[in-house]
């Protein structure tokens, strides 16, 4: 039985190996094209939970917060809106002070449907360093994909539960702002408001109101009685009239408070000496706009703190706020600290003292401001590169910004003029430069060899090397006026200058240009600095344009600084510098030194020399000579002798009447002092009046009015359009000659 048994399952083997009926296959999709899929399709792809990881923590890194929300699981979203969760994580990154983020991840372990990546995480705060920690993330399969289970331990280990992280900010007092001799321009101070209601002012309390004001604010009080008498006199308008010291205030003598129309109100903030000692320099702090208030607090500023807006204020931030610090704790549900993640102590903050000398630049403030001009004076040590002194007018009062000054409003409204006061016209006000700029198409004349200071050019009315396009001296000008003036006749190349003689300049630029050597003159404006920045630090500056001439016309324009050319004031305080120190161009500079209060400078000035002219010493000696020319008495055909007739301070220059957009044009002066005196180092000036008329006219004016300043102390000389001084004449002029006094030479003017 057994034997049969096993022949019969021998039998049923043997035949179900030789079947020729293969078994049914498996079911299966029917193929859209007929054909059996790919083999891939057979396989179950499972998505690596790796890469969601990843992912998720790459766009944090990224701080990409929504596609962060888009990885997350649908029980998570449920819990969160994609809102919600944005400014958590925001709010997250603005208590921490966060900077980056930075991830490795160190182990991931899978489960059929469930993920868990181990991954360390570093925070790096802006007030304390580096927090590392290592943390967990849960990961869910969701509909064929890994999605990010979320919680708070996703930041950090210790936000489990209603735990929660806070930062204490360590913020130091801000650092103050000095002149070059100790003086205090920016800090804090109590301060008092003042202003007037003319229409309150009562009729026996006038006289009161007007001496007691001119001692607290310095204005002339023939300057105060017409502005009460002629112009608001009776108006219900408030009137700022500007903020003071506590000290300042009890000098200008008691009970000006109490005068009815009188205003005083005091106030706490970072208060800014004067009014504003070279506010554009200076700068001024305002509270950060809404907009920006994440960024800086990220940055671990404090919600309602002030902070650098242009200038010094803005450029020295770092300096004056010293190192920030803090302590980032965990706080739990019952708002208690249970861990302390991190702490950093602040460093202090350190005071910057500036180049600029109080008294002197409060004078070349009045010197331009006090007249209603537009317009720019840089005074620069000629041979250090210091910035002694930057006016940009009109002004601005820096203490309109701060919160609690009963003045603010008023004072702000005045800054959104046409006039543009926050516009530093020193460092970005761009110009032709006029007949200034003939310093340099001397300079390339002579270096090109094809002119010496014997060349000689017969100067008249008109010019007519271009037929069709004939020019005109400012000889010409001045006949058609007064039948008077000549043209200059045969000069010599530095007579061209002295004369200002346009044909002379336009046939040079000519010249030139036919000779094939058509970028001499672009090329010598280069080289003394002009149409790129001079590198300050401190305040914002822009490069002006030297043009390459394209044409003729081109090249006559350019040479004596019209057409397309753009320069700065301080650019060109900056070469007529160097032309007076011997040809070295310096970095001009506004920091004297930072230091803390108790401590040694980080930062001390040193000249900064960036480059020579491209002018041998035998060329620029006779170019000072020319300029020394232009404003001598023993040369009387100097289109600014007049002006200057009297000074007995050695110095050099040279006018500029800059053809604008304007109906009048600008008015240029430029030069520096060589009066080698111990105590006063020598100077260098740049001096620009906006659509007023010729330079000789304003502008001369005022440059000797900052070279009295500098060296006495005080001005000498009357302008033409003061009764005295600081007090303008009623009818101020509009682009008539300089009145002559008794005894001295009729002027003449230049184009």
């Amino acid at each position: 039985m057994k034997k049969i048994l096993i022949l019969l399952l021998l039998a049923l083997a043997l035949s179900a190996c030789q079947s020729s009926t293969p078994p049914p296959p498996a079911a299966t999709s029917p193929s859209p094209t007929g054909t059996l899929p790919p083999p891939e399709y057979f396989s179950t792809q499972v998505p690596d939970a790796s890469d969601a990881a990843r992912a998720y923590l790459q766009a944090w890194k990224n701080e990409d917060y929504e596609q962060m929300y888009a990885l997350l699981t649908d029980e998570s979203k449920s819990i969160f809106s994609e809102e919600d969760f944005v400014n958590h994580y925001q709010d997250i990154a603005v208590e921490t002070a966060l900077n980056s983020i930075d991830y490795e991840i160190q182990s991931v372990q899978v489960n059929p449907s469930e993920a868990q990546a181990e991954y360390h995480v570093i925070l790096h705060s802006a007030l304390v360093g580096d927090v590392q920690d290592d943390t967990v993330m849960n990961l869910v399969l969701e509909k064929g994909n890994w999605k990010i289970k979320w919680s708070d331990t996703l930041v950090h280990s210790a936000l489990s539960g209603e735990n929660y992280l806070k930062m204490t900010r360590y913020v130091n007092d801000r650092g103050l702002i000095y002149d070059r001799n100790g003086n205090l321009l920016a800090g804090p101070s109590e301060a008092y408001a003042f202003g007037l209601w003319p229409d309150q002012i009562t009729e026996d309390q006038v006289e009161d109101v007007i001496v007691l004001t001119s001692r607290l604010t310095g204005i002339p009080v023939l300057n105060l009685e017409r502005f009460l008498e002629n112009f608001i006199y009776g108006l219900d308008t408030y009137v700022p009239m500007g903020e003071y010291t506590p000290a300042e205030v009890a000098r200008s003598g008691s009970g000006i408070g109490n005068l009815q129309g009188t205003l005083l109100s005091e106030y706490t903030s970072r208060f800014y000496s004067d009014n504003g000692i070279a506010p554009h320099v200076i700068g001024y702090v305002a509270s950060v706009q809404e907009e920006n208030l994440e960024n800086y607090r990220r940055k671990g500023f404090l919600k309602d703190e002030m902070v650098g807006q242009r200038g010094l204020e803005q450029w020295g931030e770092d300096y004056l706020l010293g190192k920030r610090g803090g302590a980032l704790q965990v706080f739990n549900g019952e708002n208690q600290p249970t861990q302390q993640l991190a702490e950093v102590p602040s460093e202090p903050a350190q005071d910057i003292y500036t180049t600029i000398d109080k008294d002197f630049q409060l004078l070349v403030q009045r010197a331009v401001d006090d007249y209603g001009f537009q317009g720019a004076v840089v005074v620069l040590e000629r041979d250090s590169g210091r910035v002694l002194a930057m006016a940009s007018t009109p002004e601005f009062d820096p203490n309109a910004f701060a919160p609690g000054n009963f003045n603010g409003n008023a004072e702000l409204t005045e800054l959104f003029n046409p006039s543009r006061p926050l516009f530093n016209r020193a460092t970005e006000g761009q110009y032709p430069l006029g007949s200034v700029f003939k310093i340099v198409t001397m300079a390339a004349a002579l270096e090109s060899g094809l002119y010496t200071p014997e060349t000689t050019y017969q100067c008249e009315y008109v010019f007519n090397e271009l037929p069709d396009l004939p020019r005109y001296d400012w000889t010409y000008d001045h006949f058609l006026e007064d039948e008077k003036t000549q043209p200059s006749g045969l000069l010599t190349l530095p007579q061209g200058l002295i004369r200002s003689c346009n044909p002379f300049f336009w046939h040079i630029g000519l010249d030139l240009y036919n000779q094939g050597l058509t970028t001499a003159i672009s090329d010598m404006a280069e080289g003394f600095g002009l149409g790129s920045p001079t590198g300050i630090q401190g305040v914002q500056e822009v490069a002006g344009n030297i043009p390459v001439p394209q044409s003729k016309v081109d090249a006559i324009n350019l040479a004596i600084g019209q057409g397309d050319t753009q320069v700065t004031p301080l650019q060109v305080a900056n070469f007529v510098a160097a032309i007076g120190n011997g040809g070295t161009l310096y970095r001009p500079q506004l920091v004297e030194r930072i230091a803390p209060a108790d401590g040694e400078p980080s930062m001390t000035f040193t000249p900064d020399p960036i480059g020579q002219l491209p002018v041998s010493a035998e060329n620029l000696k006779v170019i000072q000579e020319a300029m020394t020319g232009v404003v001598a008495s023993s040369q009387p055909r100097g289109t600014a002798f007049h002006v200057f007739n009297g000074l007995r301070i050695p110095l050099a220059g040279k006018t500029g009447t800059a053809t604008s957009s304007g109906i009048e044009p600008h008015a240029w002066f430029a030069g520096y002092t060589f009066a080698e005196n111990e105590n006063r180092p020598d100077i260098a000036i740049a001096v620009v009046v906006e659509n007023i008329g010729e330079g000789s006219d304003y502008a001369a004016p005022i440059f000797r009015r900052v070279v009295e300043d500098y060296f006495r102390g005080r001005p000498g000389k009357l302008y033409p359009w003061e009764e005295n001084y600081y007090v303008p004449e009623v009818e101020q002029p509009e682009g008539e000659a300089t009145p002559t006094p008794e005894g001295e030479a009729t002027p003449e003017s230049e184009g």
